[in-house]
C-alpha cells in the first residue's frame, strides 16, 4: 500500500528544503490546472523550473507528492483552535470551532478535490491524519470541559462527534462546491451542533 510513497530525501540544507518546497507547490498548480491524470511529473518539473531528475531524488512519482501536498494541508491545520469564550457565549465557542475548519479547508477546491480522492493513503499521511485527529478532538474537549453551558454526559464522545461533523461536512461542502452557501453551512452547522451541546432543557 505505501511502496513508492515515501519522499526520496529530506532536505537537510535551505536550499533542499526550498526546491521541495517549489516541487510541491508547483504540484498544487499543475494539478489544479490539468488535474490529477495529466498533471504529469514532467509538468511539475517544468513549472518548478528543475530537471526531471532533479524532482525525482526528492519523490519517486506523482503519488508521492500528491500524498506530501495532503500531509502539509493537514500539518497547516493542526495549530490550536482560536476561540475566545470570554464573554460566555456557548453559541461564540461553536462558531470558533467551526470558522477554523472552514478557515484550514479554505483552498482551491479543486485541489482539496484532488488531494480527498486521489492521494495514496500512504504510512506517514497515515499517521498524520491519526495524529491531527487525536490533537484535535482533545483541543476540543478541553474547551468544552471548560465551558459552563455544556451539557452533555460524555465529554470525550461528544469531542468526537463535533471533531466529526464539523470536518466532514466543511470537507464535503468546500471540496464540491453546491448550492448551498459557505456561510449557510456555518450557521446550520452552529446551530446543530450548540442544540447539542446545550442538552435537554
Amino acid at each position: 500500500m505505501t511502496s513508492g510513497l515515501s519522499p526520496r530525501r529530506e532536505p537537510r540544507q535551505v536550499r533542499a528544503e526550498l526546491t521541495r518546497e517549489r516541487i510541491l507547490t508547483a504540484a498544487a498548480h499543475v494539478f489544479t490546472e490539468h488535474g490529477y491524470a495529466a498533471g504529469t511529473t514532467n509538468r511539475i518539473a517544468e513549472r518548478a523550473r528543475i530537471s526531471i531528475g532533479s524532482l525525482y531524488q526528492y519523490y519517486p512519482n506523482k503519488d508521492a507528492i500528491l500524498a506530501q501536498l495532503l500531509i502539509r494541508h493537514i500539518d497547516r491545520g493542526a495549530g490550536p483552535v482560536n476561540a475566545d469564550f470570554s464573554p460566555g457565549s456557548l453559541r461564540a465557542l461553536v462558531r470558533a470551532l467551526v470558522r477554523d475548519a472552514i478557515t484550514n479547508h479554505d483552498d482551491d477546491p479543486q485541489l482539496l478535490r484532488i488531494m480527498i480522492e486521489q492521494a495514496p493513503l500512504s504510512t506517514e499521511l497515515l499517521e498524520t491524519i491519526t495524529r491531527h485527529e487525536r490533537t484535535r478532538v482533545a483541543q476540543v474537549r478541553d474547551l468544552l470541559a471548560q465551558h459552563p453551558d455544556v451539557a452533555v454526559r460524555d465529554l470525550d464522545t461528544a469531542a468526537e462527534l463535533i471533531t466529526f461533523t464539523v470536518e466532514m461536512n466543511t470537507h464535503k461542502l468546500l471540496a464540491y462546491p453546491r448550492a448551498v452557501s459557505v456561510e449557510a453551512l456555518e450557521s446550520e452547522l452552529v446551530d446543530m451542533v450548540t442544540r447539542y451541546l446545550r442538552g435537554a432543557q
